[in-house]
């Protein structure tokens, strides 16, 4: 039986600066929301006290049956806060390294580090060495990418020794990217943004690990590869095909040159690697000069530009020019599977798990051997997504076993998340104040959207449902969550954890209010949203939730720790990306940090006397932000993001990590690991 969880008590939002906002995300949040939906979604219609005594009668009935509302036999809703034990949890038993402002990958003591890739290191046999000042984008479709996110690890042995390492690129930076001098931003190259098409997309390497010193290295290997905004994609699934996929370049609507904006994504099952597009609306221009009023409403609901795009691209490939291709946009915002086994295998755009700003996808087995695949849309005010296959896993990683998991994902049910407190709404106040019960919680329930040819949506038809999935997870009155982000499986637990990094127009005028799920006003800092399905089951549809951390500076009034004592946790804001180890303890990494100090990946014990108990283990950089965590039992993975983007430009960096002295910031991967007896590596957070 499940462990009985404990009782919970300027312009630019966070750390973010300037450019990473124009880069990233177009100034997503200078401008109006894309979800204007009026929807009066289930957390506001359930107000009646005596409605939420039978709800919540309902969730503990429910929990009795394998969900974890419950409380044991005499146990108090509220019980005091706990000390700590004497002994850490395995897993996190290291010196948290203090919140500070160093241009460096700062660590605990007792542990090394050492770069794995950077950007422009080789990656494609024949690649030549990186040259800042002389670039070309035949150079850099063979070189590691820009501004690397996800980290997937892949072992190709029992003991890992030898492993697949496949890496995101989610933007570019072009003012950073190339010297001063030879950037404008107003009239870019072209050759200038094919290498920016370049550095986009994925790159797959061989890492193997360094027995003696520890960490990993890149090899030369025949499964170096890289994917960019160049390389073809398969279209699979029920929308492929569809009228709404088809451009000039490809009257089928069935293959896509490229991928991009990839943020976070998941190492499947059966070893291939899923990858979410995000951000992808910037990259387009010349919205507005769409007509038709039906398909300027979808455009506008995924916030595609209305005039000219920051790179100018459209000026190069008409593929970025709404007005002429007005559905190129419409092939971008899905979830994309890589295949690291195969370097000539054709990567895919699975269109059964819906189009939107996917931050990435993460997979659940089901009790009957189905897949279930959880994704968020990283916006504010979105929804929680989960896809639940037709078909059953097969166990394995061949060649075979590959082909057919894969498949599983292009046929199946698609869900979006309504989450409902049990709290009277009275007792949510937008403060952060835990209400009379001592925690945020409740219930929630999937409500399907299409499944196959069939669509749950009134007024959209499923072809209709799957492109522009966010108008009908509007129409069916779904949640609207602060920027949900990674969400993960608890390997150990059975949980599901989901990262919503901030929302600072919560609560404001003309927004929607707060709800039990999303408790604070002006939510800057972010919070862990924790669920477990109904039985355990991931195919269910329905499931008990908490709010395992509500983020920030823990002398504030409205953060929460799980339980618990909070003058002994580091302080954490805006979560991004999270991974667990083999002991359940969930790692967090952090976006655009807004107590002040640079961002960072910390552990926190999910069950237990320690659960709450925030530690970081590193920071990152200047201005960068930390992502894709991996955590194994002796290795520590992290992509160091845009260090250094809290400059203008080129001409005056402010990071010169990793290479030192004057040298230009550059994004890569670090392994770290611990210093163990005889120089050879320890494992991760035992003393």
């Amino acid at each position: 039986m499940p462990d009985r969880l404990l009782p919970l008590f300027p312009a630019h939002p966070g750390g973010r600066s300037p450019v990473t906002c124009e880069y990233r995300c177009g100034n997503a949040c200078a401008h109006p929301e894309a979800n204007e939906s009026g929807n009066a979604y289930f957390g506001d219609v359930v107000k009646d006290i005596s409605r939420r005594r039978v709800f919540k009668a309902g969730a503990v009935m429910a929990a009795a049956a394998g969900g974890f509302a419950a409380l044991s036999p005499g146990t108090a809703a509220a019980e005091p806060l706990r000390k700590p034990r004497p002994r850490p949890v395995p897993g996190t038993g290291f010196t948290p390294v203090p919140p500070n402002k160093l241009d460096a990958v700062s660590i605990p003591d007792g542990y090394a580090q050492r770069v794995v890739v950077r950007w422009g290191d080789p990656v494609v046999a024949g690649a030549p060495k990186f040259d800042f000042a002389k670039q070309t984008a035949a150079a850099q479709a063979r070189q590691f990418g820009y501004n690397n996110d996800f980290v997937g690890l892949i072992p190709q042995d029992p003991l890992g020794w030898s492993n697949l390492l496949v890496v995101n690129h989610e933007y570019t930076t072009e003012v950073h990217m190339f010297p001063a001098g030879q950037y404008d931003p107003a009239n870019p190259t072209e050759e200038q943004a094919k290498i920016a098409w370049a550095a986009h997309g994925l790159s797959v390497l061989q890492a193997r690990r360094d027995p003696v010193h520890g960490g990993l290295e890149v090899v030369p290997s025949r499964y170096g590869r890289r994917i960019t905004l160049d390389t073809i994609f398969e279209v699979r699934g029920p929308a492929a095909g569809s009228k709404f996929l088809k451009t000039s370049a490809d009257p089928s609507g069935r293959k896509v040159r490229g991928t991009q904006n990839n943020c976070s994504g998941g190492v499947t099952p059966w070893g291939t690697v899923l990858s979410g597009e995000e951000n992808f609306d910037q990259y387009f221009a010349n919205s507005d000069k769409v007509t038709d009023p039906v398909a300027a409403a979808r455009l506008k609901r995924y916030s595609v530009g209305a005039s000219a795009s920051t790179r100018k691209w459209e000026r190069f490939d008409k593929r970025w020019d709404v007005a002429q291709e007005p559905n190129e946009p419409n092939r971008f915002g899905w979830v994309v599977e890589i295949d690291p086994h195969d370097p000539d295998s054709t990567p895919v755009k699975h269109t059964a798990l819906g189009r939107f700003k996917h931050e990435a996808a993460n997979i659940k087995i089901a009790a009957d051997g189905r897949v279930a695949v959880y994704s968020g849309d990283d916006s504010r005010f979105e929804y929680i997504y989960k896809f639940v296959s037709k078909g059953k896993y097969k166990p394995g990683n061949s060649a075979h076993a590959r082909r057919h998991n894969s498949a599983l994902l292009d046929e199946g049910t698609l869900y979006v998340g309504r989450f409902t407190g049990d709290s009277p709404a009275a007792e949510i106040d937008g403060t952060g104040k835990l209400p009379a019960d001592g925690e945020f919680d409740g219930r929630g329930e999937w409500i399907p959207l299409a499944s196959g040819d069939k669509s749950f949506v009134d007024g959209f038809t499923a072809e209709e449902v799957y492109v522009f999935t966010r108008q009908a997870a509007d129409k069916v009155a779904a949640t609207k969550m602060d920027r949900p982000e990674d969400i993960e499986p608890n390997p150990v637990n059975g949980r599901i954890y989901a990262a919503l990094t901030n929302n600072s127009d919560r609560g404001a005028a003309g927004k929607a209010g707060v709800d039990e799920a999303n408790p604070r006003v002006g939510n800057k800092n972010g919070h862990i949203l924790e669920w477990e399905e109904d039985r355990g089951d991931a195919a269910s549809t329905r499931f008990s939730w908490r709010l395992l951390l509500v983020c920030g500076d823990p002398k504030a009034a409205d953060t929460y720790f799980g339980g618990f004592p909070k003058d002994q946790v580091s302080p954490i804001s805006c979560p991004d990306n999270v991974a667990f180890d083999r002991h359940g303890n969930l790692w967090i990494s952090t976006d655009g940090n807004a107590l002040g100090a640079n961002d960072g990946l910390f552990s926190v014990p999910v069950t237990g006397p320690e659960r709450g108990h925030v530690k970081q283990f590193l920071s990152v950089p200047v201005g960068a932000e930390t992502c894709g965590p991996v955590v194994t039992d002796d290795l520590v993975l992290v992509a160091v993001q845009h260090p250094g983007e809290n400059a203008a430009s080129s001409a005056n960096p402010t990071s010169h990590w990793p290479d030192g002295g004057t040298a230009q910031p550059r994004p890569a991967i670090v392994s770290v690991w611990k210093q163990g007896r005889f120089g050879r590596p320890g494992r991760i957070g035992e003393r």
